[in-house]
């Protein structure tokens, strides 16, 4: 048994044995924080309220021309409409923005497009109804969205509204002709309305203004896999210690909902129990009740859509795994003649094909792409591996497109049915010569390999310097060779997990290791195993312990 073939240790050392400020050194480094300033703001993050301007990206004239007409709104008693996405980033953002304006005393309404009717992002349809709906309507400000929107900025303009536009996604070709475009790609877009409603507050509020919401501005951060260095950092630090605290009834109920103790909420509860919630509304059915149990003041309220949401999420859990089997089938059928796979089907549900390429991407590790099939339009959401620029390599071929939009690693398309097979022949001989054997290849990376005796109280208290972990900015993991096996059980309603007593005497660990069940025979055998692991500090009726989280391992 040899599990640890893909594993890539980082810091390839010839010593095993390190003090802590010496680990912790090589950790900062993996995470390529090499200068001083670097390292002393990633173990001492900024406030968030000390983040500028340049730290994130923005420039202070589109800021300030963004102020500004904001400011003309607040003074002319303008109607304004906040155009938000429907994923819980974009829903974040929405409701940042909304809620700070709103308490200006700005004539400001939060709005959500409908996925299946209005697609993602702002469109000059959507527009004209809006304008239709609310005659006085002059000023639209987008979040997370906005920044591919060129047609749909041209109609805000032909009737009158000013479009300011806040977003993060990469740029097109030509910029739209907006008011004002406040755009970086170094924070999402939760980040970019909190720095925005920010700078609108520090100029327009009093000093009695409430700051914007940061630990909604921390879900979206998280949500939308923003990596966890620089201020993103700063974000999701100090916004998951407000989530801990948070007054909102809205996330109140849904804590309740998911059986989740607020007080020790972290990037994993976000990730897989909150996040999924929030983007279920808009995968399923209309993502405008997220933002209202974000934003709801009523508990009964917010208990029902909390209650909604995780039905609507058991429902959408459901229906993925259902596309995911009829896609894994036809991407089987291809064997390995794509190196982007392509899948499309009348039966796959538009709000969980993005779903369906992750898990695709997890089974195969080819860059995927997966369309909802409809008559004479078709819908797709694409996924990526590390090295591959899936939006990129889209452009290359937009020329056939309807629309695309998105990051390196995710991107969204349409384009006309009939040319899906087209489109997979042009998309694949883009990428045949980019996906190498190397790219293709899948690593897993632990930072270091140590010696367990330095694995003490002093230790855990460095390591929790390193949280939030995430995106960009893993848990540490380590490395250990030749531990003994004190003892060995399954563990689970089922036996699938490891319950481990390993040692290097004089040391000794409690281990856990998920779905390693399996391995229980062999290990017994062999009596000695390699591991690679995270490091745990376990406090259970008032007792502390150490436990070894195993990622992985092998006998020797």
């Amino acid at each position: 048994m040899t599990l640890m073939k893909n594993w890539d240790v980082l810091a390839d050392l010839k010593k095993k044995k390190f003090s802590t400020d010496e680990i912790v050194d090589v950790l900062l480094q993996n995470r390529g924080l090499k200068t001083k300033k670097e390292r002393e703001e990633f173990l001492s993050p900024k406030k968030p309220g000390e983040v500028s301007l340049k730290d994130v990206g923005l420039t202070k004239d589109a800021v300030k021309k963004g102020v500004d007409r904001v400011k003309k709104a607040l003074k002319q008693k303008e109607k304004v409409v906040v155009y938000g996405d429907y994923d819980a980033d974009g829903i974040c953002a929405t409701a940042i923005l909304w809620e700070a304006l709103f308490g200006l005393g700005i004539n400001a309404m939060p709005y959500i497009p409908e996925r299946f009717s209005e697609g993602y992002g702002l469109n000059a349809e959507s527009i004209s109804n809006l304008k239709k709906e609310n005659p006085e309507l002059s000023l639209i400000i987008t979040v997370d969205n906005g920044i591919v929107a060129n047609e749909a900025v041209e109609k805000a303009n032909e009737l009158g509204i000013n479009v300011l536009i806040t977003d993060h996604h990469a740029k097109g070709k030509k910029l739209p002709k907006a008011h004002a475009v406040i755009h970086t790609t170094e924070i999402g877009g939760a980040g970019i309305a909190w720095v925005f409603a920010r700078e609108v507050l520090s100029e327009l509020g009093k000093k009695s203004s409430p700051a914007p919401s940061l630990e909604l501005a921390a879900i979206g951060t998280i949500a939308d896999q923003i990596p966890l260095l620089y201020a993103n950092r700063s974000f999701v630090k100090y916004g998951l210690e407000d989530l801990a605290k948070t007054k909102r009834v809205g996330l109140n109920a849904l804590f309740k909902e998911a059986a989740i103790e607020k007080e020790g909420i972290n990037t994993y509860h976000v990730n897989f129990l909150i996040a999924p919630r929030l983007n279920a509304m808009g995968r399923m059915q209309h993502a405008i009740d997220s933002l209202r149990l974000l934003c709801t003041t009523d508990p009964k309220r917010a208990s029902e859509l909390a209650n909604l949401l995780g039905e609507t999420n058991k429902e959408r859990q459901r229906v993925v795994e259902e596309v995911v089997l009829h896609a894994k089938s036809a991407a089987n059928k291809d064997g390995e003649e794509l190196s982007v796979i392509v899948v499309s089907d009348e039966s796959y549900h538009e709000g969980v094909v993005g779903l369906a390429a992750s898990k695709l991407v997890e089974e195969f590790y080819r860059p995927a792409i997966v369309f909802s099939k409809g008559k004479d339009v078709s819908k797709a959401s694409a996924r990526s591996i590390s090295g591959f620029n899936i939006i990129e390599a889209i452009r290359k071929v937009e020329e056939m497109l309807l629309g695309a939009g998105g990051h390196p690693m995710a991107a969204g398309l349409s384009l006309e049915t009939s040319k899906i097979g087209e489109f997979t022949e042009k998309i694949n001989k883009v990428a045949r010569p980019l996906l190498t054997e190397d790219v293709l290849t899948r690593t897993r990376k632990g930072d270091m390999e140590i010696e367990p005796d330095i694995v003490g109280d002093e230790f855990v208290e460095a390591l929790k310097k390193f949280e939030p972990a995430g995106i960009g900015n893993p848990r540490p993991t380590f490395l250990t060779i030749g531990l003994d096996v004190v003892s060995a059980r399954t563990v689970g309603k089922t036996g699938d997990h490891l319950k481990l007593r390993l040692a290097k005497p004089p040391v000794v660990f409690e281990a856990i290791a998920f779905n390693k069940g399996f391995l229980l025979k062999d290990i017994e055998e062999k009596g000695k195993v390699d591991v690679v692991y995270n490091v745990e500090e376990n406090i259970w009726n008032g007792r502390r312990s150490i436990e070894l989280r195993v990622k992985d391992l092998a006998t020797n």
